[in-house]
């Protein structure tokens, strides 16, 4: 092969992400050329609603997804926690590297962390995620809308738009963005978004000469945890419109999930954990989603989306 097209997203993280692959694989294979094929999404395009209101995850793929299917690109980068659960017929996640942080970070300029914060404070976020486990732990802050790439975001921070706000560790870290006060929100008390930190190289199902190209850049530990923590939200058919976690860990020949759902308010959280082998990683994601789904996440997903059809 001696050229490659990648699709990706304009903002800068993606093209970042992008070029990280195209790195890669110059690395790898000396003269390939690898073109860039910059795509706006309909995620890129309507910043001013929720994500939850216009259709979730498969905002920022879809577009990008026809350009595959349409041979204008071999390959698409994405950010893995902005993939559906299911793909479309004829498209597959062939390659999912090495994964970047997890967590999430708490940003402020004036406030050390969430403790700090005062009552009324306002934190920015898009994500019913981050604000449920927000609420949950801070009931008295205020939630606002933040949308937008990850550098636009910050700047709001830094014009005092906000007190704090709520963004990817893996996307700061990529970027080399700094804010005056960096808090790590993790477990216990703070779970991720299914696939976050994780990129997904997607391509056609009938390229099996890819499978072989890209091979080299396939992480098995980051896989089996991405195929538990997809597993589980496809299970409990969730996306952006309700409050989902997932978080799952490997350590030697074990994986270590643990799964949550909440109310929008994080008055009511529901969340068990579930261990086992790594080749059992899909399955171990799906009895995840049936024990919280059990204890009690069922009654919560039926009434958020009773109440969103209403």
């Amino acid at each position: 092969m001696k050229k490659i097209i990648v699709a990706t997203r304009g903002s800068k993280l993606a093209l970042w992400q992008a070029e990280y692959i195209g790195s890669r694989l110059k690395g790898r294979y000396p003269g390939l050329e690898v073109e860039l094929l910059k795509i706006k999404t309909t995620g890129d395009i309507i910043l001013d609603v929720p994500l939850a209101k216009v259709g979730g995850k498969g905002l920022f793929v879809k577009e990008i997804e026809e350009a595959i299917l349409e041979g204008r690109a071999d390959i698409a980068v994405h950010s893995m926690k902005d993939v559906p659960a299911v793909l479309p017929h004829g498209l597959k996640l062939g390659i999912i590297p090495k994964r970047e942080s997890r967590y999430d970070l708490l940003l402020s300029e004036k406030y050390p962390d969430l403790s700090s914060l005062p009552k009324g404070a306002t934190i920015g976020t898009s994500s019913l995620r981050r604000q449920s486990q927000i609420l949950h732990l801070r009931s008295d802050v205020k939630i606002e809308l933040l949308r937008g790439n990850l550098d636009t975001r910050l700047k709001k921070l830094k014009n005092g738009q906000y007190d704090a706000i709520i963004v990817a560790a893996a996307g700061m870290k990529r970027l080399k963005l700094k804010a005056r006060y960096e808090n790590e929100l993790a477990p216990p008390y703070f779970l991720p978004a299914v696939g976050q930190g994780a990129l997904g190289i997607e391509y056609s199902s009938e390229r099996p000469e890819l499978d072989e190209f890209l091979g080299f850049l396939d992480h098995s530990s980051t896989r089996y945890c991405v195929t538990c923590e997809r597993a589980f939200l496809n299970e409990l058919e969730g996306g952006c419109q309700v409050p989902i976690a997932c978080l799952c860990l490997q350590e030697n020949n074990k994986l270590y999930a643990t799964g949550l759902v909440s109310d929008l308010t994080g008055q009511t959280v529901i969340r068990r954990t579930k261990t086992g082998k790594p080749k059992d990683a899909e399955k171990i994601g799906i009895e995840l989603a049936r024990k919280v789904l059990d204890g009690g996440g069922r009654e919560i997903l039926d009434a958020v989306y009773s109440d969103q059809e209403g």
